[in-house]
């Protein structure tokens, strides 16, 4: 016989009653159910738990080791029950979102805690727009905020294409990270233009996605081939480019950042494209159009809080990514995510 929870409450109702009688009527048995119950637990046990007497029962030693685990395991058994059915009320009112690095994850959930204060919202993030996706299509995450290069398709969380639905939050044009004593961040002109970049060397984010066949396309287009490029987190991209050592492709709603300089490419050589995705049959979906609107929302605020060239709010949008993976001197350029230093 396997121990089980219910056997466990009878020798608890039989210790903390001390008579068979009285926890027959505790737990709303007949005194020989349970008496024939108690017989099959010992029996299963392998000896004697209680010594029966005119005064009741009193445990055996063995009695008091299985009592002993009972009130450490019931307990902490109802206590995960109640956390558990918490849980479940609390998902199935709040939102669970995965995105990319940049600002309009953290939009996005600011204003859904604006909007809806005391409703959950948990994120996850990764530099795979694929994790991310996958984690919608599992039903692990509700809501997916990721970017595309251009016109490429959504990113597909495993064989079967169309699996999730994705609409298009905000369409931005690519900006570039400059020092602020570099010589084009000093200029007077707005724009600039990516053959003009071509000695420099490149900060970049990892991730996955066609954005860096994009890039080393546009840099060919502009006549040359990307010589350096170094793959870091966010915070070491933005050093690279504010000691000079590298300037890198970013959001055009990336933050004022001492020592860095953003400008709009001339020409818009590259776009970038946020993509909120969900699973038509999965239990937020009524509310897509909601979330949805919140993303059209944050990325409206992002964009008002960037700083363009001429000081006032960037007239493109946010979500440019990073350049290239990191590779060799010379070497062919691989696909980034969707994030990238801005």
């Amino acid at each position: 016989m396997d121990l089980e929870l219910r056997h466990l409450k009878i020798i608890r109702a039989v210790a903390d009653a001390g008579s068979l009688t009285r926890a027959a009527t505790a737990l709303g048995l007949a005194q020989p159910a349970l008496s024939a119950q108690l017989k099959r637990i010992e029996r299963g046990l392998g000896g004697t738990l209680f010594v029966r007497g005119r005064e009741g029962v009193r445990a055996t030693a063995l009695g008091e080791l299985v009592l002993d685990r009972a009130r450490v395991v019931l307990p902490a058994v109802c206590e995960l029950q109640e956390e558990a059915q918490r849980f479940a009320r609390q998902g199935a009112e709040g939102y669970r979102l995965g995105g990319t690095h940049g600002p309009l994850l953290g939009g996005l959930v600011d204003r859904l805690a604006r909007e809806e204060p005391g409703v959950p919202v948990t994120t996850y993030t990764s530099w795979s727009e694929t994790e991310i996706a996958a984690g919608v299509a599992a039903g692990r995450l509700d809501f997916a905020m990721v970017g595309v290069c251009g016109e490429s398709a959504p990113p597909e969380p495993g064989p079967e294409p169309g699996r999730l639905a994705w609409m298009e939050v905000a369409r931005d044009a690519v900006h570039v990270m400059l020092a602020e004593d570099h010589p084009l961040a000093l200029a007077p002109r707005g724009e600039v233009e990516l053959a003009e970049l071509a000695a420099e060397a490149w900060a970049d984010v990892p991730g996955d996605g066609c954005f860096g066949d994009c890039f080393a396309a546009a840099c060919v287009r502009a006549g040359f081939t990307p010589a350096c490029v170094y793959e870091a987190d966010t915070a070491s991209c933005v050093h690279l480019v504010q000691v000079g050592r590298a300037v890198g492709l970013c959001r055009a709603t990336f933050p004022a950042t001492p020592g860095v300089v953003t400008r709009p490419l001339a020409g818009a050589p590259l776009v970038w494209r946020h993509l909120l995705g969900w699973h038509p049959a999965g239990r937020a979906a009524a509310r897509a159009p909601a979330v949805l609107g919140h993303a059209r929302a944050a990325h409206a605020e992002a964009l008002a809080r960037a700083v363009c060239p001429a000081g006032g709010s960037a007239v493109s949008g946010s979500a440019a990514p990073g350049p290239v993976r990191a590779r060799a001197p010379g070497a062919p350029p691989t696909c980034p995510a969707g994030g990238s230093a801005g």
